[in-house]
């Protein structure tokens, strides 16, 4: 019987949806971190369970041939880049097949069905460098020195780094310039368990197409009188090329939320501009903005083929946010309705919306499962409506779902950041007189476990 400190030597077969690979010792199975499928590696066993166990990667005791070297050197400890060991090929082959894997188990849909209609992941042809944002927390080592980079896995002890391969090359500088200044004036980085210091976090964001840049300040603060001769700060900063904004963001609160409420502008403006496609957007420290444009681009294109608009169909797009997906799909669709919860999103996307004088879209602040019902009903009906959704990691309100059905919709196109919720909802809909025609996974996050997926579903008999 399998003990916990027991050593032992493992194959990885497999590897779960977290990452971690997954070999068998004597029929039972481990999960073993930083691991890939492959390796034969000697593990210590960490936490047995009735089913399977935990165990930590001692030694590499046989490579897999898809191992390669990280180009992070902390990228084990950061956690952030959880398969930056395995070749990019494989990545995407393990990405598609859990994406396949997913609607098999959690939908239902049957294995002939998939190999007829899945289409080929979408990579990246370089995929590093590629986030337009990027969040350091900052704190103090044991030496008392000042440090920011990265919380190691399911923890919030900060792992130096001012250089994520991930990110774009100017974060250095601009952290450079923060820690520097710091130093100088005698600026207390925040403490999480005392709620004392000032410099809680430093958001950038980057414009891939415009080059512009904003620096977001989180302060444990609630005005700007606790950052003393702040023209110092802000004239380092304004050196850098491509410096469009210096804000900051107030959060007093004991929790780990990264943001407070309110943000006031220190120089410049208060967002960045940049470009999916042919569409402008506005994006402030506190929009939600996808990180990686050029997968984005062609993400949302996928989904605008997908719906193949003529140019008198009526789209929803729920989950709108600041109209990313809306816009794009404007330039094909006689209109576009957009629903989101957040009221500031919403004003966002009427904002994007002029600035692209775009005049065929109309965004509503609220629930999605409630405004698309209520609106639905108080719209004149036209034969053919496309719906698009693009919900949070937990998929689809169930409301949502059945209003959906309700309304009958031609056409509905679902991007998602989860696999697994959206096989969960895309059976629900494939059940109530939806078919399943198309998918596709497109990989905006390289290095790491997460993968998009666009699908389309057209109004029929179930397709199962």
């Amino acid at each position: 019987m399998m003990q916990k400190n027991d050593v032992i030597e493992v194959t990885i077969e497999d590897m779960s949806a977290a990452g971690e690979g997954i070999g068998k010792a004597d029929g039972f199975p481990l999960f073993v971190k930083d691991a890939i499928i492959g390796d034969t590696a000697k593990v210590k066993v960490m936490k047995v369970k009735k089913n399977y166990a935990y165990a930590r990667l001692m030694e590499i005791v046989m490579p897999s041939v898809f191992r390669v070297p990280a180009k992070c050197p902390i990228a084990r400890p950061c956690g952030g880049c959880q398969i930056q060991e395995m070749v990019y090929e494989k990545q995407l082959e393990w990405k598609e097949t859990k994406v396949v894997n997913n609607l098999k188990r959690i939908g239902g849909f049957s294995e002939e069905l998939l190999k007829e209609i899945v289409e080929p992941i979408v990579g990246m042809e370089k995929p590093f460098r590629y986030r337009n944002k990027a969040q350091f927390p900052f704190g103090t080592d044991r030496s008392g020195k000042i440090v920011t980079g990265f919380y190691a896995g399911r923890t919030h002890n900060i792992i130096a780094n001012t250089d994520c391969p991930l990110g774009v090359e100017i974060n250095q500088r601009v952290l450079e310039h923060v820690m520097d200044y710091m130093e100088q004036m005698q600026i207390k980085a925040y403490d999480e368990e005392t709620g004392s210091g000032l410099v809680r976090h430093v958001l950038i964001r980057y414009g891939f197409v415009t080059k512009e840049i904003m620096v977001c300040l989180v302060l444990n603060a609630e005005d700007t009188t606790g950052l003393k001769q702040v023209e110092r700060l802000i004239e380092a900063l304004m050196q850098i090329e491509g410096m469009t904004g210096i804000v900051v963001n107030f959060n007093q609160k004991r929790n780990n939320v990264i943001l407070g409420a309110s943000c006031e502008t220190l120089w410049g403006q208060n967002y960045i501009t940049d470009y999916i496609g042919s569409i402008q957007y506005q994006i402030s420290s506190l929009s939600f903005f996808q990180v990686n444009p050029r997968q984005t681009e062609r993400l949302y294109g996928l989904a605008l083929a997908y719906a193949d608009l003529k140019g008198h169909e009526r789209v929803w797009d729920m989950y709108c946010g600041i109209g990313t997906i809306a816009l794009f799909f404007s330039q094909k669709a006689k209109e576009v309705i957009g629903v989101e919860v957040v009221p500031q999103a919403i004003e966002d996307a009427k904002e994007n919306a002029r600035i692209n004088k775009i005049e065929n879209t109309t965004f509503y602040v609220g629930k999605a499962e409630v405004v698309l019902l209520q609106l639905y009903h108080e719209v004149e009906r036209q034969r053919e409506e496309v719906v698009v959704v693009d919900p949070p990691r937990k998929g689809c309100d169930k409301k949502l779902l059945e209003t959906i059905v309700e309304m009958s919709p031609e056409k509905v196109v679902y991007v998602s950041c989860d696999s697994a919720t959206l096989a969960r909802d895309l059976k629900f809909l494939c059940g109530n007189g939806y078919g399943l025609r198309r998918v596709r996974a497109v990989d905006l996050f390289p290095m790491t476990v997460h993968v998009e997926c666009v699908t389309l579903l057209t109004r029929s008999e179930a397709t199962q």
